[in-house]
């Protein structure tokens, strides 16, 4: 294939996919050794990469748009740490860029591609000196030359990464920031030559995850919200609740005049919908998206407001409690939370609003992008340290909106 007759299939952006993730599998840990990009940048690419692939395991989609867009809303929802958020952001944009598409010219994907920097670029408005964004900039403009000179979708690639590899050179940037965006690219570049060993295939055989490394099963995400009502006067509760657990993350099965009522988080929303049916007629079916900009109107929820942190132990979690924080999230800077963990805690209804409270840097970007997709229905209270976020805490006020409270808990 050459010039404007090139095809890019859907099994190309598989392998793609596959070939970046096998790639931060070699490089993880050199990204974690170097400066910049916050603690651990190269364990949290990892496993939002993992996130990223493991839809495309078992899925039945074999056009380029479907699955750049499936692709994308498992990495935006299991971003970890901001290295994280600013690479779901650029599947994002490629997803953007390859809508509706079956198949795509190596022109069509070149310029997806550039969405997908213009993206990530966007994720990080306050660090115009980013090293990322730097290194973005060269390969975004590298790339562009290649597009309009209808080169194969391999030397767009190569040129990307020429001009990356340039610009750190002359630079000297030599950090986790432009390590990310090169990695990335050679990976890519690697699955389209076949250059790698498949996520999927290593672990089915056993292979690839080592003592310390990160296993991409356990950041499979559920980024879809499904609601629903069936009317049935007789089926089991517990029987639906424990069949709906098989394919949920989170469920909720409660009986109520007319039928019950389904509230669940799946990454199947066929088998969810096709189990109800089962059990009778369905009624004001809901399916959300999570992982995109979405209301959340709270059902009957316990209390008006609360306020999240995030604690590492049992130890740091109770002086969160002592202080204030009503709902807990389990991470650190070296383990960030996901997005998914932040945003299924908001849909768990126990509370209309909430008050993020971030007790490190490296959890920033990630509660930025859940106020993004809640919208007014949380506030954030961004600290850099566990001891303000307790001082921030210990201001928070149930009497108070969540929007009074972040007021008052941000002027520490």
């Amino acid at each position: 294939m050459s010039g404007i007759r090139e095809v890019i299939t859907g099994g190309d952006f598989k392998r793609m996919v596959s070939g970046a993730y096998s790639e931060f599998l070699l490089e993880y840990e050199n990204i974690n050794s170097q400066p910049g990009a916050g603690t651990l940048p190269g364990t949290h690419i990892l496993r939002t990469m993992g996130a990223a692939v493991m839809p495309l395991a078992d899925t039945k989609d074999d056009s380029i748009g479907g699955l750049s867009r499936r692709v994308a809303t498992a990495a935006v929802f299991g971003a970890r740490g901001n290295a994280g958020v600013v690479l779901a952001q650029m599947f994002r944009g490629i997803a953007t860029g390859l809508a509706g598409k079956y198949d795509a010219t190596g022109s069509e994907f070149g310029k997806a591609f550039q969405y997908g920097i213009l993206y990530a670029q966007r994720s990080l408005p306050d660090e115009n000196e980013n090293s990322f964004i730097m290194v973005a900039k060269a390969v975004a403009k590298g790339a562009y030359h290649a597009v309009r000179d209808n080169m194969p979708i391999v030397e767009i690639l190569n040129k990307a990464i020429q001009s990356g590899e340039k610009i750190i050179s002359e630079s000297g940037q030599h950090n986790a920031g432009a390590s990310i965006m090169i990695s990335f690219l050679k990976g890519c570049l690697k699955g389209l030559d076949g250059n790698f060993v498949s996520p999927t295939v290593s672990l089915s055989l056993g292979l690839g995850i080592h003592k310390n490394m990160p296993d991409p099963r356990n950041d499979l995400v559920r980024p879809y919200c499904v609601r629903l009502r069936v009317k049935t006067s007789n089926a089991n509760i517990s029987e639906l609740e424990r069949q709906m657990k098989d394919f949920s993350s989170f469920s909720i099965v409660e009986r109520l005049s007319g039928g019950i009522d389904i509230h669940l988080h799946t990454d199947h929303v066929g088998k969810a919908l096709e189990q109800a049916l089962g059990w009778g007629s369905l009624r004001d079916v809901k399916i959300t998206n999570m992982s995109e900009v979405h209301a959340l109107p709270a059902n009957d929820a316990l209390i008006t407001v609360a306020a999240l942190a995030v604690a590492k132990d049992a130890e740091e979690a109770q002086k969160l409690q002592d202080a204030g924080a009503t709902i807990l999230v389990s991470g650190s800077p070296q383990s960030s939370p996901s997005l998914a963990e932040i945003i299924g805690a908001a849909h768990s209804d126990l509370a209309s609003n909430y008050v993020l409270v971030s007790s490190s840097e490296d959890y920033r970007l990630v509660f930025k992008q859940a106020k993004k997709l809640l919208g007014n229905r949380v506030e954030l209270v961004l600290t850099d340290s566990f001891d303000k976020a307790i001082s921030a805490l210990k201001k928070f006020s149930a009497a108070l909106s969540a929007a009074e409270n972040a007021k008052i808990m941000n002027e520490i």
